[in-house]
């Protein structure tokens, strides 16, 4: 499958498979195409530490470039408990908890529909 270039919902999926696996939880992926202009989907995660969070962001970076995304824009850091990576149609948001919890994105995009969501 390297190289191909999947469509925003495929990447969006693939980014939630990856988080899983790597031992992310409460795992959102919301649809906010009725709700926004700027983007596609939301994946929303949480890591329970900054070396979780860090790898986290890693492998979503290395394994979605292997299939042909380009991460466009990076913001937050492990350390900060909030990186927020943005591949253009697919936005993704790794939180600590603390940090989730602050920022309750997930009421303020209340709106969109949530395609999957993993505990």
């Amino acid at each position: 499958m390297e190289g191909v270039l999947l469509d925003p919902a495929q990447l969006a999926k693939a980014a939630v498979d990856i988080a899983s696996d790597k031992k992310a939880s409460d795992i959102l992926l919301l649809d906010i195409r009725e709700v926004t202009v700027f983007a596609d989907y939301f994946v929303i995660c949480s890591g329970t530490n900054p070396r979780l969070i860090q790898t986290i962001a890693e492998t979503i970076d290395e394994e979605l470039g292997k299939q042909g995304a380009r991460l466009l824009h990076r913001e937050g850091t492990a350390d900060t408990g909030w990186i927020l990576m943005d591949f253009g149609d697919v936005v993704i948001h790794i939180f600590a908890p603390k940090e989730r919890e602050y920022y309750r994105l997930e009421r303020l995009w209340s709106d969109a529909k949530t395609v999957v969501y993993l505990q």
